[in-house]
């Protein structure tokens, strides 16, 4: 993990599919475990993609809630 991501996370939406335009962080558990499941994109979005479901996994969503006040 980059120290940046975590605010990427609340800036980047997402790109295509079923919730495109919505933020990778307010993307839904479910969605987030389908990729875990079928395999995320490579690059960036990929790496985004797991670190959102594993803040959502463990209960931890709302350490985004300072940085979505910038």
């Amino acid at each position: 993990m980059e120290a940046e991501d975590l605010a990427k996370l609340v800036s980047v939406r997402m790109p295509y599919g079923k919730y495109q335009g919505r933020l990778i962080a307010d993307l839904p558990g479910a969605y987030l475990a389908w990729f875990a499941r079928k395999g995320f994109p490579n690059g960036e979005l990929g790496r985004l993609l797991a670190l959102m479901l594993e803040l959502d996994h463990n209960g931890l969503s709302s350490l985004l809630d300072p940085l979505r006040q910038r």
